[in-house]
């Protein structure tokens, strides 16, 4: 069974952490995981582009130090960007310790390549423990999301992905894509038309 968003009792849980965005209007929050990766994620600049959309990149900060221009292609193009740790490490499997150097981490190779840091923060995986988060939690906000869209399943079609996701799109909805190499193949399908269906629909994307 696939879960596309976390259960109520958790968000209620943790009311701290942006879940969704102000449900009024036609807006919902594009976001991406794990680039900048050559091939891919320029690729999605270049769909987002075409339709005049904006989306959040939750970067992986050994990527933006491997790339370098193609992250700061993203904010030149008016997206934002996210922290998304240096190593894309599993946060219930990492001591408190290391898991906020890799986080510092990635605020610092932001800082040297994009000039800046950033206040946004999405845990690899939605892992995150209570002492992890209430040390983020102070000088960042922490996005999880309210729609995963399951790009990374290369066994399920792309129709079935697209049959999935866009009944469950509505105002305030925070999604998930992911532009890595991984998700190639599903997400070069599964995006453009996904970004018509906004388009057509008379969906706005806003930045977090």
């Amino acid at each position: 069974m696939r879960v596309h968003r976390f259960p109520s009792w958790l968000e209620r849980l943790f009311p701290q952490r942006l879940w969704e965005g102000p449900s009024v209007d036609k807006v919902i929050y594009l976001t991406f995981d794990d680039g900048p990766v050559p091939g891919i994620t320029d690729w999605v600049l270049e769909e987002l582009a075409k339709r005049g959309q904006v989306a959040t990149f939750f970067m992986v900060g050994d990527n933006v130090r491997k790339h370098p221009a193609l992250a700061q292609e993203v904010l030149a193009q008016g997206h934002q960007v996210g922290n998304h740790t240096y190593r894309h490490l599993h946060g219930w499997q990492t001591n408190y310790r290391e898991y906020l150097q890799d986080v510092r981490a990635c605020d610092d190779v932001l800082l040297a390549v994009l000039g800046q840091r950033t206040s946004l923060f999405r845990p690899p995986y939605g892992e995150l423990g209570p002492q992890q988060a209430r040390e983020i939690a102070k000088d960042k906000t922490i996005v999880m999301w309210s729609l995963l869209t399951y790009d990374f399943e290369q066994s399920l079609a792309p129709e079935q992905l697209l049959e999935e996701i866009i009944p469950r799109t509505a105002p305030g909805k925070i999604l998930v894509f992911h532009d890595q190499q991984r998700t190639k193949a599903q997400l070069q399908q599964v995006l453009p038309p996904y970004l018509d269906f906004l388009v057509d629909e008379g969906y706005i994307t806003r930045l977090l």
